[in-house]
């Protein structure tokens, strides 16, 4: 059994799209069909732009979603996947590639959720850091001991969670995880303090959107970020999208989850083909995964 990996930020990089655009007709439609849809041209920056460009959180995330959905378009009909699973805005590309929201919507969603996003973080600066070599339990715990908001934000694998907060507490936080023994705890270059309770305007301005979208059943389960499950009822997934942006990314979860369901090999569809299948070995290094 095969699941279809969805990357989120992280996964750009320059030049990303342009050996579609340029080999497939469908690519080029779609990408010209974005550009309209946003009402500026996407693809020139995907295309052209640089590292600076594309690490804007009003482009990260339509440029990834972009690419993700078209690269799964263009497997066409041997896209037949048992399961589907896409971390933090690569949720959104698993739902539009497995039939469950159609691209123009996706994308409008995709486009709102960044600069509601990026808004957010301009009003509550926050930050985030990479913890490495603690069980979740410790730092939750640490965490939870925090007078600050410092939440866990991406449970990325065994040994590699990512918390989000406040400026002050994330630092408060990164110190005393290295005394209760972290192998590295570094602060990230992010724009602000995703998938924490900062984000709750965020929230609020998506919610109504994503509740307003017509949202159908996949073509298979989509195991969410928010509770890690599977799921194909459209409800509980306009629900587990609008608390992805203020819960955590379950990743770890879902991919012990799915493993225990039957899922046997993984591919990872759009970006850099490198940071979900890397996650998932960390799993399960027996595992045979493929980027696409």
């Amino acid at each position: 059994m095969k699941a279809y990996l969805f990357p989120g930020q992280g996964a750009q990089f320059e030049g990303m799209g342009l050996d579609m655009y340029e080999s497939s007709e469908l690519a080029k439609t779609l990408f010209e069909r974005a550009d309209q849809l946003l009402g500026f041209s996407l693809s020139e920056v995907m295309f052209r732009g640089t590292a600076e460009d594309l690490v804007q959180t009003k482009i990260t995330q339509p440029a990834l979603f972009v690419h993700s959905v078209i690269r799964a378009k263009m497997i066409g009909e041997d896209f037949k996947p048992q399961a589907v699973a896409g971390h933090s805005l690569g949720e959104f590309s698993a739902l539009v590639a497995a039939g469950a929201m159609d691209f123009a919507d996706g994308l409008q969603l995709v486009s709102q959720r960044a600069q509601a996003m990026q808004k957010a973080c301009e009003a509550t600066p926050g930050t985030m850091a990479a913890i490495l070599g603690l069980d979740d339990e410790v730092v939750e715990q640490v965490c939870a001991d925090i007078e600050e908001v410092v939440v866990p934000a991406n449970y990325n694998c065994p040994g590699q969670l990512v918390i989000s907060g406040s400026i002050e507490g994330i630092e408060k936080a990164v110190e005393r995880l290295k005394e209760a023994g972290a192998r590295r705890a570094l602060v990230l270059k992010v724009g602000g303090a995703f998938h924490s309770p900062l984000m709750e305007p965020a929230r609020e301005e998506l919610a109504a959107a994503i509740l307003q979208t017509t949202i159908g059943a996949p073509i298979c389960p989509i195991y969410q970020n928010y509770t890690a499950l599977p799921t194909t009822d459209p409800e509980t997934i306009k629900t587990n999208l609008v608390a992805q942006l203020t819960g955590a990314v379950r990743w770890t979860q879902s991919m012990k989850n799915m493993i225990a369901d039957g899922i046997d090999s993984f591919a990872e569809v759009g970006g850099n083909g490198k940071v979900l299948s890397g996650l998932v070995r960390k799993v399960d290094r027996k595992l045979p995964t493929e980027a696409l």
